[in-house]
């Protein structure tokens, strides 16, 4: 009390002012995900779809830009493509020359009426502002456009004819058979194929070493094969292994496991052991053990199959029978059915078949 009555002070007389928010060190802002941070700048930087980056390097040089329509698995850079693109025509008027929308959120014909239709209208200079020559067109990008309801794509084929002198539509989707065919005969089709292992361990490496990260090429195939040709959820995966470990720590074969759920292949043959004998005690007790490691029965499922197609041990109609009950298994888990009791199924009827030899 007295210290406050001749300094002004509570418990604090050295003289010095008081810290405010603005004395405090700024945090550093969080680093992008790597998705982001090593998405493609140029088309020339896309992996692997030559004959996509050969008609666009043409149209950007022609000046001219057909409407696109894209279609293949996810992570094969259909979206990063379209963006590499526009951002090669457009320079420093890339957003105000974009429209992107995800048509899986916004897939009403109320979108198209108001959104497309109104930025459409637009016009649009020939001139960026640093005086470099500038295609005089817009451009619209609908994701998942496979998901936009039938009116909708019929509001949209009259968009796209009306606006054809000022704006240019790429179309994205997994699925081309969603897609009517008024839309589809006005587009430029491209399939993007899965891309290849050594494409994307080739992506891995060189953000490895931008990113200092230690790990095996063995690990970096590992982690390709989790993918199933998916970059973006390959790159996704590796800066999970990363986060998990730390910045220069080898990334080992578990963490990689770990990280993506895949099943290590010690399990799937202790499974193929135990269904190869009559002790169905045995099988029950092998499934109690493997649900409760937290392993998924669908990615059991997705594992065994590639074995057993590719097995030298059974014959055509073994493995049509537990092909198709593995197709019947997976579907009841798709619709909410018990994982134990589906891998329970899977596992009487591999023993079942390997009794008829």
């Amino acid at each position: 009390m007295q210290s406050f009555l001749k300094t002004g002070k509570i418990g604090n007389n050295d003289g010095k002012k008081p810290s405010t928010s603005k004395d405090k060190p700024k945090k550093p802002a969080p680093s992008p995900p790597w998705v982001e941070k090593y998405r493609p700048r140029t088309v020339e930087d896309v992996v692997e779809q030559g004959e996509v980056v050969e008609v666009l390097r043409q149209s950007m040089s022609g000046g001219d830009f057909p409407n696109l329509l894209f279609y293949g698995p996810p992570g094969t850079g259909k979206t990063s493509t379209i963006l590499a693109a526009a951002r090669q025509l457009f320079g420093s008027m890339y957003k105000d020359r974009i429209l992107e929308l995800n048509a899986s959120d916004e897939r009403g014909i109320q979108v198209i009426r108001e959104k497309v239709k109104s930025f459409a209208q637009l016009t649009a200079g020939d001139k960026r502002p640093d005086g470099k020559p500038c295609p005089p067109f817009k451009i619209i990008i609908l994701d998942e456009a496979d998901s936009m309801t039938g009116k909708a794509q019929s509001a949209l084929r009259r968009t796209m004819e009306k606006a054809s002198h000022s704006t240019r539509f790429c179309l994205i989707c997994n699925y081309v058979s969603r897609i009517i065919e008024p839309l589809t005969s006005r587009c430029t089709k491209f399939r993007f194929k899965p891309l290849g292992q050594e494409k994307i361990i080739e992506r891995l490496e060189s953000i490895c070493n931008a990113e200092d990260v230690k790990a095996d090429k063995y690990v970096l195939t590992k982690l390709v094969d989790a993918s199933g040709g998916d970059l973006r959820r390959a790159i996704t995966s590796l800066q999970s292994v990363t986060r998990l470990k730390g910045v220069g720590i080898e990334i080992t074969l578990d963490d990689v496991l770990e990280v993506t759920g895949v099943i290590p292949d010690r399990w799937i043959n202790k499974l193929l052991e135990v269904c190869e004998g009559k002790d169905y005690n045995n099988v029950t007790n092998f499934i109690d053990d493997f649900l409760l490691e937290g392993y998924g029965t669908g990615q059991v499922i997705e594992q065994l199959s590639e074995r057993i197609i590719f097995s030298d041990d059974l014959t055509d109609k073994q493995k049509a029978i537990i092909g198709e009950k593995l197709g019947v298994c997976s579907f009841r888990l798709l619709e909410g059915g018990s994982e134990y009791i589906q891998l329970l199924d899977l596992c009487i009827t591999i023993m079942q078949v390997n009794q008829q030899n």
